[in-house]
């Protein structure tokens, strides 16, 4: 398991992405069924992306009724800042029913979230389907049909500490990715590696582009922004504005998911969940300021997502036909561009013109503040 276990050169670990988990419990699982043997330490799974193996810890195996078998490992997502470290995943195989025709059939189980937006279909995503599939497929006997099914028994209370919800999906987790390496993305060794990428742009351009995940680094470039402007910053937001501020960058777009954004304008510079919050409190406060109705406020506070929130926003515009997303976001943008200026100027003692752009979670962009639609133009590509 040598991503999860080299730390010898000092940098960040990197780890294994929770597909990886489950498919090696799923591995074990078919071969209990075969060998009936609980000698099995671990497995082999082949990542496809990339190109290469790791090795899988498997801490139990075992039989269930009707001849199923049940298998347990325990997710390592290397030196990340991730709730489902150490989390237990498990994978039960079954023979397949008489009138299946399919080889494997997946199925999520107890923890594994459902996607309200295809039907409440189990959240296991492209890359996470296909390697179960092409790992157990290397294992079946001819013409042999399983049933799979992938449970996270801790997967709904986590669920309640993440964003899920906000993109669609409930009781429980997704099992997502477009890789079977877990880069230890909020680690603090990482903040170097951001650091010398942004060194290395701010050598060329003097306006750049914060994006904080990959939707935003996706949705720049639809948008007509050049790619070589991206900077990702993951939740390390504060020390990279402030890198920019020393590297001589003149101006920065804050390119980003309204519910990580949002945390700046309440003074909020690393935005990881693990260290603070406080979303709804921030976009309660700026309702408030504009003169929402105190009912609707405490809808807003009550409310579990901002997502939700920004839905009841809209609502509120299409039934009374005020325009409150546009005053509220656009507050929050200002307030967002005011504060990462001071926070620079804090850190720093330079000055930065810091614009923001805020999307929900279909990829749409809620507002622009002033300041981003004057640095905007010198982003695109020529044209």
């Amino acid at each position: 398991m040598a991503h999860a276990t080299d730390d010898q050169s000092g940098q960040p670990r990197s780890g294994y992405t929770l597909p990886v988990f489950a498919c090696a419990a799923a591995i074990a699982a078919l071969r209990y069924l075969h060998q009936k043997t609980n000698a099995l330490r671990s497995v082999t799974v082949i990542l496809i992306e990339p190109a290469e193996t790791a090795e899988i810890p498997i801490e139990q195996v075992a039989e269930l009724p009707g001849g199923a078998a049940l298998a347990i490992t325990r997710s390592d997502p290397g030196d990340n800042l991730d709730l489902t470290r150490n989390t237990p995943v498990w994978a039960v195989v079954a023979k397949g029913d008489d009138d299946q025709t399919e080889p494997i059939r997946l199925q999520g189980g107890e923890g594994i979230g459902r996607r309200l937006t295809v039907g409440g279909k189990a959240a296991i995503y492209a890359y996470a389907e296909r390697l179960l599939r092409e790992n157990l497929s290397q294992g079946l006997r001819p013409g042999e049909t399983i049933q799979v099914t992938i449970i996270l028994p801790e997967g709904r209370g986590l669920a309640q500490r993440t964003s899920n919800a906000a993109f669609g999906v409930v009781d429980g987790l997704s099992l997502l990715g477009v890789t079977g390496i877990a880069q230890p993305l909020s680690a603090p060794g990482q903040l170097d590696i951001f650091r010398a990428e942004l060194r290395q742009k701010a050598a060329v351009y003097d306006t750049l582009v914060f994006c904080v995940g990959e939707n935003g680094l996706d949705l720049a470039v639809q948008l007509g922004i050049e790619p070589d402007r991206r900077i990702k910053t993951a939740n390390w937001l504060g020390p990279m504005l402030v890198e920019a501020a020393l590297q001589e960058v003149r101006a920065i777009i804050l390119f980003g998911y309204h519910g990580k954004l949002i945390k700046l304008a309440g003074g909020i510079f690393h935005t990881h969940h693990y260290l603070a919050d406080g979303r709804q409190e921030i976009l309660a406060a700026h309702c408030a300021s504009l003169g929402l109705p105190t009912s609707e406020i405490q809808t807003i506070l009550a409310n579990k997502t901002v997502e939700a929130s920004l839905k009841h926003l809209q609502y509120l515009d299409q039934t009374t036909g005020r325009n409150w997303v546009e005053g509220v976001y656009g507050a929050i943008a200002l307030r967002i561009d005011q504060r990462a200026q001071a926070y620079i100027q804090t850190h720093s003692e330079r000055q930065v013109a810091v614009g923001s752009a805020l999307f929900d979670r279909d990829r749409q962009i809620i507002v622009t503040s002033d300041m981003a639609n004057t640095l905007l133009p010198q982003v695109w590509y020529a044209r």
